[in-house]
């Protein structure tokens, strides 16, 4: 991908994280960049199609920074998640697909596909590495706690919220 199309997905990306899907146009991403808005098609043809791209890129950072390690523990694969998810929002950045998924109902369908995807991926992921009774059911109780952890410190300005909100993911709570 070409260096200005990652300017522009970086971009967008912010903006996305901040204000969803609707909070960016492609006149904004043009302006910011110092390229005419025609040309932002050059790149992508539609803003559904950039807001996928950055979806998907955005899901491989996740699933990077969340890889298995060998040897670990139930507790440390949730405990990773929880440190990636912390960090975005200490950073001041809400979940991306948390802010998608809380517009689903007014995003386009390729769109919503990346957020369906993502949380599923997620899902996936957590239950065949923490295992157990119930490790579905469980999967989903992090991921639901990590978005509205996101939620609750953005309405609350303070990491303390996430913090306080995900305390039940340490250790090696029955989650």
């Amino acid at each position: 991908m070409s260096g200005m199309a990652e300017k522009l997905m970086d971009l967008a990306q912010g903006r996305l994280q901040d204000a969803g899907y609707s909070g960016f146009s492609f006149r904004e991403l043009a302006t910011a960049v110092g390229i005419k808005n025609p040309s932002v098609h050059h790149y992508f043809p539609t803003k559904a199609s950039m807001a996928a791209a950055v979806a998907r890129r955005y899901a491989d950072q996740i699933f990077e920074n969340t890889a298995p390690r060998e040897g670990e523990t139930p507790a440390e694969v949730i405990d990773r998640y929880r440190t990636v998810f912390r960090e975005g929002i200490a950073n001041g950045q809400m979940c991306l697909f948390g802010m998608l998924a809380a517009e689903s109902g007014g995003i386009p369908d390729e769109v919503k596909q990346e957020t369906g995807i993502f949380f599923r991926r997620c899902v996936d992921d957590l239950r065949l590495r923490i295992g157990g009774k119930d490790a579905e059911a469980r999967a989903v109780r992090v991921m639901a706690i990590l978005e509205g952890a996101h939620i609750m410190a953005r309405a609350y300005g303070s990491i303390d919220a996430f913090d306080s909100a995900t305390a039940c993911l340490s250790g090696d709570s029955p989650i």
